[in-house]
């Protein structure tokens, strides 16, 4: 004798769900037939159909509100940025649930069989995930799921505290900072040299110098990857430091000729430059160059160039002597020129002794 069963027809309503089941025989004459169900018998109701007996078996079962969803991510170990994610919401319900997914409590999407997929993950799509199921007997929310997108840095951002300008002694901060996961490490460059990292991203100076006026930038890392900030400039402002003459020509020279001076000096902003020369009131010229144009003996003396910006000042007093060259047939004296530098303390002293010798004749003799 041979039994096969079937599962001939599925009915839903309302009020319950109906399954038809067909239990088959090949056996002839009287047959009775007994439905267990789990082990144990069940009501039937026999019928008739062809030459085999038919038995029709009708089961209600009874409908049901989603019960409390289970959530899956695949896959489950690291997820890094640009990978393949697969979210799948699952909940026992009669009749089968609906369901939609949220992101931070805002809908994200109504899938079909709970299923949310991500082609290429985004660091922007980390963050707390949920899922609810619901049929027209309920509806409930998961416990949310949180994707933890792992992401080499973005660009970082730099700042400099105070915003304002910055004055040399002062205190300075420089600040990195970049969006990464896992949290990225930081190091300081200026003009791609390395420095030393404070707490959190940061390089301080106590007392910032003149000499740390440049570019600088920061560099961001993690395991999956590293990148450069863009340069910030740091513009220390500082009073102009000790200033340095020099003579052109620098060799011999015919009286009567062009003699320029030039005054130079570190500073910040770019300094004003003013000549004085002893015994006189009014300056001698403004600018970083003093051009006597017709040169004589009476043009030695002592100098002095004043240099200033808006942070401070500074001063070079300097002697110029003249060094009478024997001469060259021609009638025209030949000199050389010679700068002494002057403590101003020592200024009015030094000129009472050597005043004498700022011409000094026939000490060379000239070829």
């Amino acid at each position: 004798m041979a039994l096969q069963v079937e599962v001939t027809k599925i009915r839903v309503n309302e009020s319950c769900t109906k399954a038809e089941l067909k239990c088959k025989s090949n056996c002839t004459g009287d047959v009775s037939y007994v439905w267990l169900k789990n082990g144990e018998k069940n009501n039937q109701v026999l019928q008739q159909v062809g030459p085999n007996l038919q038995l029709t078996y009708v089961s209600i079962f009874p409908p049901d509100a989603p019960k409390l969803p289970s959530v899956s991510v695949s896959p489950s170990a690291e997820i890094v940025e640009g990978s393949s994610v697969t979210l799948t919401c699952s909940s026992d319900a009669n009749p089968a649930a609906n369901y939609t997914w949220y992101k931070e409590e805002l809908f994200l999407t109504w899938p079909r069989e709970g299923v949310h997929h991500f082609t290429s993950i985004s660091s922007e799509n980390r963050g707390n995930y949920s899922c609810k199921s619901e049929n027209q007997y309920g509806q409930i929310n998961s416990s949310r799921v949180f994707i933890n997108v792992q992401y080499a840095p973005k660009l970082p951002s730099v700042s400099v505290s105070p915003s304002a300008e910055i004055v040399e002694d002062s205190s300075v901060t420089l600040t990195c900072s970049s969006d990464a996961n896992p949290a990225a490490n930081y190091t300081w460059y200026k003009e791609n040299k390395a420095l030393p990292l404070g707490p959190e991203g940061s390089h301080h100076f106590t007392s910032i110098s003149s000499e740390d006026r440049g570019n600088y930038f920061c560099k961001s890392e993690n395991q999956y990857g590293q990148i450069n900030s863009s340069y910030v400039f740091i513009n220390v402002q500082y009073a102009p430091k000790l200033p340095s003459v020099s003579v052109t020509p620098s060799g011999e020279i015919a009286e009567g000729s062009s003699v320029t001076l030039t005054c130079s000096s570190d500073a910040n902003p770019a300094a004003n430059y003013t000549w004085y020369k002893e015994k006189e009131d009014s300056p001698k010229a403004h600018g970083q160059t003093f051009t006597i144009d017709k040169f004589s003996p009476a043009h030695s003396g002592a100098y002095q160039c004043k240099v200033q910006n808006n942070r401070g000042h500074h001063s070079l007093t300097f002697l110029l002597a003249a060094v009478r060259l024997s001469g060259n047939g021609t009638g025209t004296p030949f000199y050389l020129l010679k700068i002494k530098l002057l403590p101003i303390r020592c200024f009015a002293w030094w000129i009472r002794v050597h005043l004498s010798a700022f011409i000094i004749p026939n000490t060379v003799t000239k070829s």
